[in-house]
């Protein structure tokens, strides 16, 4: 759990503020997960933090959610046309994806349970970034790939 709020505030993702008039924060949550190798002994205990954002309302807490997602028959066309033209394909793996993308609406989540601020536990953290939860999260995430990905020199 240390790591992931470690890694929150490495990647800027919120701040803890006052809460404003009429502020509906959202809850959040830990879930856990053990990663297994290959042997099915635990090698890892993963911690993530999730915004409940099933509590979310539309046109009044979001707008948009929309992301697109590759088909898995276009993933197989794109990888049949890549071998028998005999390309290279490479891939990459974001880790902590949604902590990349810009939060463009004004979204704030409660402290993390076991984690609030002794000095100011009637604070709220006001999302700079995504966090796994939020209706926009998947949006956010997009736009800043496909602002990557159009930059010049790539």
């Amino acid at each position: 759990m240390h790591e992931e709020l470690e890694n929150f505030e490495r990647n800027h993702v919120w701040d803890l503020v006052e809460p404003p008039p009429n502020c509906r924060p959202i809850g959040t949550k830990w879930v856990f997960k053990n990663k297994q190798g290959e042997d099915g002994m635990v090698v890892r205990n993963k911690a993530r933090l999730v915004a409940q954002g099933f509590y979310q309302k539309e046109g009044i807490d979001y707008e948009e959610t929309f992301a697109p997602v590759a088909r898995l028959e276009a993933i197989r066309i794109l990888l049949a046309f890549a071998a028998s033209k005999g390309f290279k394909l490479q891939q990459m793996d974001v880790k902590s994806t949604f902590l990349n993308g810009f939060i463009e609406e004004e979204v704030y989540v409660r402290q993390p349970p076991g984690f609030e601020s002794a000095r100011f536990p009637d604070r709220v953290s006001k999302l700079r970034k995504a966090l796994y939860g939020p209706k926009q999260a998947p949006r956010a995430w997009y736009a800043r790939l496909k602002s990557f990905c159009s930059s010049p020199g790539l």
